[in-house]
C-alpha cells in the first residue's frame, strides 16, 4: 500500500509560471498512490484553467473514492470568502482533496478557524513586518478499507502562523480522538517534525526536507501514524509543479 501527500500549489509549475492540466495529471500518476492527500487544490479557479483539480487527480491514479472539501469559497480578489460546506458542487472553491482507490466506509470533516485578527509577517527581503489576513483552513479524514484492513487516514493544510498552527493540529487530534486506529495523518502543517510529533503524539513515517521544491531546508509536510501498521519505507519526490516536493511511504 503506497501513500502520498502533496501540496500542488493549484498545479502550478515554479518553472514556467503556469498550470498544465497534462503536467498535472501526469505528475499524480507518477505517484502511484493507493491513497492520497494534496493541499491547495483549486475548483473551477481561472488561474487552474476552469479545472476540477481533484477529478484529473482522481482520473490520473484510478481513485473511485475522492472528496474535495473547500476551505474558501468564490474566487480570489472577488468574491473569497469562509466555505461553510453548504456551498453547490459547481461552485469555484480551493481547499484539500482525499482520494483513494480502497473502499471509503465514512467521511468526516474538521473547520479550522483562522487567526481573528491581522498579524505581523515577516517575508524575504523585507525591513518590517507586514500585517496578514490570515485564511480558514480545514481537514478532512477517511475510514478506509485497505488491504492492512480498516485505516483512518486523514489530509490537513495548517495555517502558517506558528502559534496558531499548532492550535489547529490540536483541534485535528481533539476531532479525530475516536477514529479507528491505525490512523494516518498527511499534509502541510507548515510546522517542522519534532514540534508535529509532540502535539499529535503521533510518529513520523517519513523525515525528508519537502520545501522549498528544488533545494529543501526544512520538513512542513509530514505522514504520521497512531496505531500498528507494517514497516515503512518513505521519501520526498520533487515533481515538475509547485513549490513542495511530494511525500511517499509504501507499507
Amino acid at each position: 500500500m503506497r501513500l502520498a501527500s502533496f501540496n500542488i500549489l493549484h498545479a502550478r509549475s515554479q518553472s514556467d509560471d503556469r498550470v498544465d492540466l497534462d503536467r498535472f495529471a501526469e505528475a499524480i500518476a507518477s505517484l502511484d498512490a493507493d491513497v492520497l492527500a494534496l493541499q491547495e487544490v483549486d475548483r473551477y479557479q481561472s488561474r487552474s484553467s476552469e479545472a476540477d483539480l481533484t477529478a484529473l487527480a482522481a482520473e490520473a491514479m484510478g481513485a473511485p473514492e475522492h472528496r474535495f472539501v473547500a476551505a474558501l469559497a468564490g474566487v480570489p480578489g472577488a468574491t473569497w470568502m469562509a466555505a461553510t460546506g453548504d456551498e453547490q458542487p459547481d461552485s469555484a472553491a480551493y481547499g484539500i482533496a482525499l482520494l483513494s482507490r480502497y473502499p471509503v466506509r465514512a467521511w468526516h470533516t474538521v473547520r479550522l478557524a483562522p487567526v481573528p485578527t491581522r498579524v505581523p509577517m515577516w517575508f524575504s527581503g523585507s525591513r518590517r513586518p507586514e500585517l496578514v489576513r490570515d485564511e480558514p483552513r480545514v481537514a478532512v479524514a477517511a475510514t478506509v478499507e485497505t488491504p492492512h484492513g480498516v485505516v483512518t487516514v486523514a489530509d490537513v493544510h495548517l495555517t502558517f502562523v506558528p502559534w496558531w498552527n499548532g492550535r489547529q493540529l490540536a483541534r485535528v487530534r481533539d476531532s479525530l480522538s475516536g477514529a479507528d486506529r491505525p490512523f494516518v495523518l498527511m499534509g502541510d502543517f507548515n510546522m517542522g517534525p519534532e514540534r508535529a510529533r509532540r502535539i499529535t503524539g503521533m510518529r513520523s513515517l517519513v523525515d525528508a526536507p519537502t520545501f522549498p521544491a528544488q533545494a529543501p531546508r526544512e520538513q512542513l509536510d509530514h505522514v504520521l501514524l497512531d496505531g500498528d501498521l507494517p514497516p515503512a519505507r518513505g521519501r520526498a519526490v520533487e515533481l515538475p509543479l509547485s513549490d513542495h516536493r511530494a511525500l511517499v511511504v509504501d507499507l
